[in-house]
């Protein structure tokens, strides 16, 4: 996420944990590393400044706590500021009345209508019943594309396609669906110079009355999602954002502190292309993942929703302990090509740095590819990995219709990460960094 932003900053946070000495020096010095990767990932140099500025003075000039060393005061000072950068509390929809009216705004281009597909989801995983009404009369397909994503979750959808008044669409979707928990309006993707458009916008946030209006901002396009932000917030009243595109966006960094900075909420962020790449925005949790420090509760809230919670739990352990077998990592295989790409889970996991280097690019294939190994294996191979030996690796190969090298890379990665696994759970956590962990474990 962020191209190279949380690869930097975690970079400079084990410099950091790695320094003997604790001075000016090594202040400015970690400082330094903050400011090239924030610039780099296309902050306004300004802010950057500002931020680092406050993370030096504080560093040399405030004492740490009783109790924690020099160093674990820096990394919760960096901590504290990079969280007041992109927003400092999560904030959720909060679904008080019904029917609750969301109106989507945003540019073409932005993601708009694939968000609106994962928010949807996002809704009904929270129990709400939404509909969607597309007033989109400028884009072709819109409402096709729309009832694609809805008809897969069974929401209902209105539109006529034909039809090009969206004033219309707009008062017609609002008594189709007024039994509903949650109506979300799509709206033609603007430009913000386009003043008719944006003046269609707010006739139709007149005949809507929102609750709420959510602007969709494409996260490659760096600090301009400040002027786009304020463009729309003078024809409707922008109650929050939704930054989208932040797989792998090396301006990432720049939008969503752009848009801190306007005071509109970002509640909801989009990590991948996948219906489920979605999440609530929690500054926090975000910005402990970027130093690499980890998402524990992330990764548990996304375990409990593809699979019972004593199975969560039990695996998580399992995966924290090292003792788990051939047999969990199957179930754990299975749990993860729900939960999302590996990258993203991993990405989740402090610690993640120990893990050998193909961990982090496990892909669908690959994983698919190890499921086929282990259906050839017979459960006392998948309890007891440590029996399979040459002979065993070739009739599994055969069985499985793959080559020996490629049994053995599956033992060998599972060896690692066990290993691996075990060491981080067995780890001491104390200080602020620790804090922080048995806050996400909790």
């Amino acid at each position: 996420m962020l191209g190279n932003l949380g690869k930097n900053l975690t970079k400079t946070m084990k410099k950091l944990a790695g320094m003997s000495i604790v001075d000016e020096e090594m202040v400015k010095e970690v400082v330094k590393d903050i400011q090239r990767a924030l610039i780099q990932s296309d902050v306004n140099i300004k802010l950057v400044f500002k931020l680092s500025k406050s993370i030096e003075d504080r560093a040399l000039k405030e004492e740490p706590p009783k109790g924690i060393t020099p160093k674990e005061h820096i990394v919760t000072i960096v901590y504290e500021e990079m969280v007041n950068l992109v927003g400092e509390e999560a904030q959720e929809v909060e679904i008080d009345k019904k029917p609750y009216k969301i109106l989507f705004l945003g540019l073409q281009g932005s993601g708009k209508t694939t968000t609106i597909g994962k928010l949807t989801r996002y809704l009904q995983k929270k129990g709400f019943n939404p509909a969607v009404v597309c007033t989109d009369t400028w884009r072709p397909a819109a409402f096709e594309q729309l009832k694609q994503l809805t008809q897969e979750m069974n929401v209902p959808l209105y539109g006529e396609p034909e039809n090009k008044d969206a004033l219309d669409l707009a008062k017609k979707g609002l008594k189709q669906f007024k039994k509903q928990d949650i109506i979300i309006f799509d709206t033609a993707g603007r430009h913000k110079e386009e003043k008719d458009l944006l003046d269609e916008m707010e006739q139709i946030s007149a005949v809507v009355d929102p609750n709420e209006a959510i602007l969709v901002i494409d996260g490659t396009i760096g600090q301009q999602a400040k002027d786009q932000a304020q463009a729309f917030s003078k024809t409707a009243k922008v109650g929050s954002i939704i930054v989208t595109k932040l797989d792998g966006s090396a301006k990432g960094g720049g939008a969503l502190s752009a848009v801190a900075e306007i005071g509109a909420p970002i509640k909801f962020i989009g990590t991948g292309e996948r219906i489920d790449d979605f999440e609530a925005f929690d500054p926090e949790r975000f910005i402990s993942r970027l130093l690499g420090m980890g998402d524990l509760k992330t990764l548990m809230e996304k375990a409990e929703e593809v699979a019972e919670e004593d199975l969560a739990a039990e695996t998580m352990d399992a995966m924290l302990s090292g003792k788990f077998t051939l047999k969990d990592m199957q179930t754990q295989f299975e749990m993860m090509g729900k939960m999302g790409p590996m990258q993203q889970i991993m990405n989740m996991m402090p610690g993640t740095g120990k893990l050998p280097k193909n961990a982090s690019q496990m892909t669908e294939e690959k994983i698919g590819k190890y499921k086929i190994i282990m259906n050839s294996m017979t459960n006392q191979e998948m309890e007891h990995p440590e029996v399979i030996k040459q002979s065993r690796v070739k009739r599994i190969a055969r069985g499985s219709g793959m080559k020996n090298e490629d049994v053995k890379e599956l033992i060998k990665y599972y060896n690692v990460t066990k290993k691996a696994m075990k060491g981080f759970g067995r780890r001491k956590m104390s200080g602020p960094m620790g804090q922080l962990m048995r806050q996400f474990m909790r």
